[in-house]
């Protein structure tokens, strides 16, 4: 028996010795998965779908007579005191406004005249009317229809600016332009 445990430890031992002799496979971890790289597709966005394009026209019938009056599309002309002629300067505006009209020719149009707070209300009920008409003559004779025209005065009423200056007095002395019909 004493063979066979003297056999046994110098198995062990031997056995013991290869062992630690022994290359160590280094275990190592296994690669991570591939990721397949998915064929790249450009996605094509659409244009967003566009409403149809409006005419100028169709624009136009679109809005109120409101929405175009507070655009200005006429522009106001103005006179000097105690006078109801078209000054010069006022020509090209007025010319500027008849292409407008012509351009838009259902458009009617009321013209306002007005006059500074100096004066009786009468005198200048009479001198508005005088600058409404003087300016409805010379649209006329720029070919503006006069069935598309309406005149009124306003004398010194409705002033647009309130002041009592010179400066106030100018911007009062006018003829301004609403569109009545379209």
């Amino acid at each position: 028996m004493k063979k066979l445990t003297v056999l046994s430890i110098s198995f062990l031992l031997v056995f013991s010795f290869f062992a630690s002799c022994r290359k160590k496979v280094e275990e190592t971890p296994p690669p991570p998965p591939q990721v397949k790289e998915q064929p790249q597709v450009e996605k094509v966005e659409k244009p967003p779908a566009k409403e149809p394009e409006l005419t100028e026209e169709e624009i136009f019938e679109q809005k109120t007579l409101e929405e175009i009056n507070e655009e200005k599309p006429l522009s106001m002309i103005y006179f000097d005191f105690d006078k109801y002629f078209i000054r010069e300067d006022a020509k090209p505006t007025l010319r500027a406004n008849a292409e407008w009209l012509n351009k838009w020719g259902s458009v009617k149009i009321l013209i306002e005249g007005h006059c500074d707070e100096r004066g009786t209300e009468e005198y200048n009920l009479a001198l508005g009317e005088k600058r409404a008409k003087s300016t409805r003559d010379y649209l006329i004779s720029l070919g503006i229809s006069q069935d598309r025209i309406q005149i009124i005065s306003y004398g010194k009423s409705q002033p647009l600016n309130p002041g009592h200056n010179e400066i106030a007095w100018q911007e009062n002395r006018r003829a301004q332009f609403t569109i009545i019909e379209k």
